[in-house]
């Protein structure tokens, strides 16, 4: 049997090593790399191309459902479990919106069904919370509101989407164009493109925006 490879990425070191003391006590499974934020997760996954993706959704600098949307772009079949501390319809929704094979683990489950949900993706199946699959219904349409923030967000370049994390973080223009490598000019052309695309017009805007839309987020 083949080893399974897994990805753990969280800010929080602590986190980091008590998943993959409980993974690597599984028979067959090995945490490849630990990623610190989402940048560091987009990288690892692009050079060691793991089986599995575990990304915690609150992240600093670049979010956990940013990181899969790249991750997805370079790896359309790779398989993502997402961490969240925050039990909300919302945020099942933003994981059904990155689609092909990924789940949504509240971390205050991880201890108790942490391995079955990586069970199911290691048998290419979605391990289903109950607020992922109350969104799932078909019942339960998008609220117009939510279509449109969706449809504006989905507007972003990844780049641009990179940017305003950083500026919701409170970063300066220079301090996002050295997190990025870019030049100071360029960050300016991104912040101005995404302020106007998503109608957004101070700092404290796109802060509220990025909070709303788990983008950031507040523990």
């Amino acid at each position: 049997m083949n080893t399974l490879r897994i990805l753990v990425a969280d800010d929080h070191e602590v986190a980091r090593k008590g998943i993959r003391a409980l993974l690597e006590t599984h028979e067959g499974w090995e945490v490849c790399a630990e990623a610190r934020d989402g940048r560091e997760a987009v990288q690892m996954a692009t050079g060691l191309k793991p089986d599995i993706l575990l990304l915690d959704i609150g992240m600093p600098n670049l979010n956990g459902l940013d990181a899969a949307r790249q991750i997805r772009a370079l790896a359309p079949d790779a398989r993502i479990l997402f961490l969240t501390m925050h039990d909300s319809e919302q945020m099942a929704r933003e994981v059904l919106c990155i689609g092909g094979t990924c789940s949504l683990l509240l971390k205050s489950d991880a201890g108790r069904v942490l391995v079955a949900a990586i069970e199911a993706l290691q048998n290419r199946e979605t391990f289903v919370t109950s607020k992922l699959l109350l969104a799932t219904k078909p019942e339960r349409p998008f609220p117009s509101e939510d279509k449109d923030r969706c449809a504006r967000s989905c507007l972003l370049t990844f780049r641009e989407r990179e940017v305003l994390q950083l500026v919701a973080e409170g970063k300066t223009t220079k301090e996002v164009a050295t997190a990025l490598n870019l030049s100071i000019k360029t960050a300016e052309t991104h912040r101005a493109n995404l302020m106007r695309k998503l109608g957004l017009h101070s700092v404290a805007d796109v802060t509220v925006y990025a909070v709303k839309n788990g983008i950031v987020q507040i523990y």
